[in-house]
């Protein structure tokens, strides 16, 4: 069982319902855009209430995994990436990259999500690379192979077939809208 990395963790073990609602409102409101808050609680009905509560506020709820008593919930926080203009020019919509990979075509898919999102649900084969990393990673992927990138909405995706392409990779497409809408299947690195 691999370690999800989180921005923040919030402790509201013990603490009944609403409590760890209002606790994870305040912890958000101080987390940057597109990190991930880990809150761990014990009261068995959070997870319904912290996965309402994200859908109701915008912010995107991840999945929770059960350790002993303690449940721990990830949540991302909203960036507004919904609402930006999309600019890398070459774009494949979710079915025309199912197609391609039922059909067998040898590429190779980036998913450049935070680990926590990859985690939880991936397009098996995809490669994590998330955003912030890329720059530092470019070096693990080859400029002249087809590169498939995937991120939720399209928008982190998008920024990435960007700076991949500045640096030299000739063959890069970005996935719309990305796992948000993915209906292939999909792999957990999560127990």
């Amino acid at each position: 069982m691999d370690m999800i990395k989180s921005n923040e963790v919030l402790d509201a073990k013990g603490l009944a319902c609403p409590m760890p609602i209002v606790k994870t409102k305040k912890a958000m409101n101080n987390l940057e855009a597109g990190q991930v808050l880990e809150v761990q609680a014990t009261d068995k009905g959070s997870k319904a209430d912290i996965e309402a509560w994200a859908k109701s506020s915008g912010h995107q709820y991840l999945g929770t995994i059960e350790e002993g008593t303690v449940l721990k919930h990830y949540l991302r926080k909203a960036s507004g990436e919904e609402k930006q203009e999309k600019k890398h020019p070459v774009v494949i919509n979710n079915e025309e990259l199912e197609a391609k990979l039922s059909a067998g075509v040898a590429i190779k898919v980036i998913d450049v999500r935070e680990e926590a999102e990859y985690m939880f649900n991936h397009i098996p084969g995809a490669v994590s690379i998330p955003l912030g990393e890329l720059g530092n990673r470019l070096n693990e992927l080859n400029s002249d192979e087809e590169l498939y990138i995937v991120c939720r909405t399209g928008n982190r995706s998008d920024l990435a077939a960007q700076k991949l392409t500045e640096n030299g990779f000739k063959h890069v497409t970005n996935v719309v809208p990305g796992m948000s809408e993915w209906n292939g299947s999909v792999e957990k690195s999560v127990n």
